[in-house]
């Protein structure tokens, strides 16, 4: 049986994204996709969806959803806490985990307490697929629902679901602080052993200009070398590729990037760190370290041994003050136990 969720607001850039589309950069289309695959990852296991499955992304809180005439399950991943109301009584959900709403139920998303995006995945969500991918892209209005952001009155197709326990991840992902890894180049040639060393040296801001294309950096100027100029003939780009162009401030591309440009770039983000680049909300601050290619191969199967751990980690929901079973059931409540045929 199918169930339906209803957009109620949108909040800020909310869109359907799953891993993307990838292989089409040749021909001028972004792979697009989550800027944390691995926050949808986490939120599509906890419901028992295959990992790539579409789900809702959101900026900076205020998506509401409701759910109509059927009951049907979320599961919420970043870092805000969200309210669920019906008939005027509310009930706060924290993120990390599932939570069924009942016919009627609202599910509203408070403010993120940490960077700029989180994501709320629906049990066996039904979105079309366009160039293998339910990935919105609204530059192109290429997937997601009509090709554009989610509006007001958008309606989502699920399963219906009445019963099955409600599932957390036993640990949050972890805050990570470290510096951001880059590998130099392609056209660090471009630039002066001065910006080389500002670049990995001194901190930079994350702007207000800040989407899912790229983020525009604050901080320390990069500069060209004069007999390099400002420009290169248009090459490839990747999302992670740092663009400088003329006034000397970094680019980052993200998963909507444009696939070819005209700008120098000095460095690329390594693919374990860019999630964590992505997420991050205007104002926060950030530094570079340069990396080698093979220390940029461990990093992402590292990456990748930590959500799988996560993920091995989901267990049933412990609502706070209430018994934990499981432990109770691993524990040895019964002291001074003897094998009688010892």
């Amino acid at each position: 049986m199918s169930a339906i969720l209803e957009i109620v607001s949108p909040g800020a850039l909310a869109s359907i994204q799953d891993l993307g589309r990838p292989g089409l950069r040749r021909v001028g289309v972004p792979r697009s996709g989550a800027l944390e695959p691995g926050w949808l990852r986490l939120a599509n296991a906890l419901l028992g969806n295959e990992e790539a499955a579409p789900a809702i992304e959101f900026f900076g809180g205020g998506l509401v959803l409701r759910a109509l005439e059927s009951p049907l399950r979320v599961a919420l991943a970043g870092h805000f806490s969200a309210t669920v109301t019906i008939a005027g009584e509310q009930r706060r959900v924290d993120s990390w985990r599932s939570v069924t709403l009942a016919a009627g139920e609202t599910l509203r998303c408070g403010a993120l307490s940490e960077g700029r995006l989180g994501y709320v995945a629906l049990a066996g969500i039904s979105v079309p697929l366009q160039l293998g991918s339910a990935s919105t892209y609204a530059r192109a209005t290429l997937g997601g629902v009509d090709g554009r952001l989610l509006g007001s009155g958008v309606r989502l197709v699920a399963t219906a679901v009445c019963s099955g326990a409600e599932k957390m991840l036993k640990e949050a992902p972890p805050a990570d602080r470290s510096p951001i890894r880059v590998v130099l180049g392609p056209q660090d040639d471009y630039f002066d052993d001065a910006s080389i060393a500002r670049l990995l040296s001194e901190a930079y801001l994350i702007s207000p200009a800040a989407d899912r294309m790229g983020i525009r950096l604050d901080g320390p100027r990069l500069g060209h070398r004069p007999d390099k100029g400002v420009e290169i003939t248009s090459d490839a780009t990747v999302p992670g590729s740092i663009q400088v162009p003329g006034q000397g401030q970094p680019i980052v591309l993200l998963a909507d990037g444009q696939t070819a440009g005209g700008y120098p770039k000095v460095a690329t983000v390594i693919s374990a760190d860019l999630p964590r680049l992505a997420v991050m909300a205007p104002g926060q601050r950030v530094r570079f370290v340069a990396v080698a290619v093979p220390a940029a191969e461990l990093a992402a199967r590292a990456r990748q041994a930590a959500l799988h751990v996560l993920i091995a980690g989901i267990g049933p929901l412990a609502e706070p003050g209430a018994l934990d079973l499981q432990a109770i059931y691993d524990a040895n409540l019964v002291s001074g136990v003897v094998d009688a045929q010892a």
